[in-house]
């Protein structure tokens, strides 16, 4: 039986026409010459959409320790419980997140991901609530989340046949430190200049409605318009948390929870009866140890990632060294 430790992810690299160089910057090896866009850290999707993660699975390789070379749902086979604890697969038998960073140069496209009511009428649409950590941003660079007050599905029917869907949506400055939740069903882009560490439910169903064609002169893509008018949600989006402190919530849903823990420290306990992903934006020394001497003591530099399975959450401590911020999920 192998022994229950920390697993160190490798990143699965996703060209982007809208993706830039800035996730070298987080240790990332980038192709010569390609635009990368999303780097995805925790990933267990056995398909994905063609104009999402590219059409073919998408399942992240252990980097290191006893199951180096295996997948992440090679390690849900083979620990079971051990891993998740108490929290459910998705339906399609995978790990019940997927988490990202995401390097906008460019605008992202207007897009939408199917309401609960969509959903649950519409076999092979799937929910997708997600949240966007902000982790670097240029300067007057904006989030699109949501619609300007007042705003109706007849409004946003006429915008996307007008062409000016960015008129009609709520611009908000991405301010690093500050968390944005987008429940599915919100209409949103992340704007170009932005670097977000993203957390969601395994899900890559979109509807785009807008997609800055003649801003930055790209090939057209497919719109989704039916659809996307049928899952537009009107309604005010919920606002920011911003990370304070040595250690602080800054997303809660009905699917996952995410903190920062910004610190310069010899042990902050990770806690907790299920699995909690570990994403390291910046640090100059961290580790995830065990208070028991369990595992060996699992080093990690910056933009690494490792999800500690749910039977270690418990005795897993943080070591931090200066200059240290990471952001830790959790299923709920």
């Amino acid at each position: 039986m192998h022994t229950r430790c920390p697993l160190v992810l490798t990143p699965i690299l996703k060209p982007k026409v809208w993706g830039g160089r800035r996730l070298e910057a987080l240790g990332k090896a980038l192709p010569p010459g390609e635009a990368i866009g999303e780097s995805w850290e925790v990933a267990d999707l056995g398909s994905t959409s063609a104009s999402g993660g590219g059409g073919d699975a998408a399942r992240s390789v252990v980097a290191s320790g006893p199951l180096a070379g295996r997948t992440l749902h090679d390690a849900m086979g083979l620990w079971g419980a051990d891993l998740l604890g108490d929290a459910k697969p998705t339906s399609s038998g995978g790990f019940p997140l997927l988490v990202k960073y995401l390097d906008a140069r460019e605008h992202l496209s207007v897009q939408v991901h199917p309401s609960p009511t969509y959903a649950s009428a519409h076999a092979g649409a799937h929910l997708k609530t997600e949240s966007w950590y902000v982790v670097a941003a240029e300067p007057g660079a904006e989030l699109f989340i949501g619609f300007k007050p007042g705003v109706t599905k007849d409004d946003l029917s006429q915008a996307i046949a007008e062409g000016t869907v960015p008129g009609i949506m709520r611009a908000v400055p991405a301010v690093v430190g500050a968390c944005h939740t987008l429940p599915s069903g919100t209409v949103h882009a992340l704007g170009a200049g932005v670097l977000v560490a993203e957390v969601q439910t395994p899900s890559d169903t979109t509807y785009r409605v807008y997609d800055w064609t003649k801003e930055y002169d790209r090939p057209e893509r497919e719109l989704h318009i039916e659809q996307a008018l049928a899952c537009a949600d009107f309604g005010e989006p919920p606002a920011p948390m911003v990370a304070s402190g040595e250690r602080s919530v800054v997303a809660q849903t009905d699917f996952y929870t995410m903190e920062t823990v910004r610190a310069h420290c010899k042990g902050v306990a990770v806690g907790g009866q299920g699995p909690v992903v570990v994403m390291v934006t910046r640090t100059m020394g961290a580790a995830v140890a065990s208070r028991s001497d369990l595992w060996p003591e699992v080093t990690l530099a910056a933009g690494q990632t490792c999800v500690i399975p749910a039977a270690c959450a418990s005795d897993a401590v943080l070591r931090c060294g200066p200059d240290t911020e990471m952001v830790l999920a959790g299923l709920v």
